[in-house]
């Protein structure tokens, strides 16, 4: 069977960590484990900006693939960016192994509202499919409804179904036919 496993890079909370990987079981018939909590890699904190480096994260998760990994999932409390964006949701590597999902702007805190459950589970589980699809070869979607759209901000994802659109599944289930993808498990 193919395994996603979870790579918390800091601490994460468990509930989290199981709507994340409730989201990969259904979506892309993998099973997933859990791996212990990651250290944030040194270098990935900028100052000047308060936030962690995306980049510095997924290269250090891309490091440390198991051999048998179908794919790994790296998730973070802290805020992420990319030198030319001032923050970003995630970041995965494009018909790659890896992804990074960032919860600090999927929280309702963050933008000084009391915290949600429902609300944050539903954001990281488009996130999710998102970071995801983009390690299935998915580019950025024109249906603004589609997880695969383009998020510049937290309202942008919360107009997003949790399920892909037709076109996106299509492609999708191209990329999981057994044996088409170079890095199958």
């Amino acid at each position: 069977m193919r395994t996603v496993f979870l790579q918390p890079v800091g601490p994460v909370s468990q509930p989290v960590i199981a709507a994340i990987g409730e989201s990969i079981m259904e979506e892309y018939d993998a099973g997933v484990e859990a791996l212990p909590e990651m250290a944030v890699p040194d270098g990935a904190y900028d100052a000047g900006r308060s936030q962690y480096s995306s980049s510095v994260i997924l290269q250090r998760l891309a490091a440390n693939v198991p051999m048998d990994a179908f794919r790994l999932f790296g998730i973070t409390k802290h805020d992420l960016f990319i030198p030319m964006l001032s923050f970003v949701f995630g970041q995965a590597q494009l018909n790659g192994r890896v992804a990074l999902l960032s919860l600090a702007r999927l929280r309702q805190e963050f933008y000084g509202l009391p915290g949600d459950v429902a609300v944050l589970t539903e954001r990281v589980t488009k996130e999710t499919l998102h970071e995801l699809g983009h390690t299935f070869g998915l580019l950025h979607c024109l249906d603004k409804e589609c997880p695969m759209s383009l998020s510049t901000t937290v309202q942008l994802l919360d107009n997003k179904r949790s399920a892909y659109c037709a076109g996106c599944s299509a492609l999708l289930r191209d990329a999981l036919v057994p044996g088409r993808l170079e890095n199958d498990r």
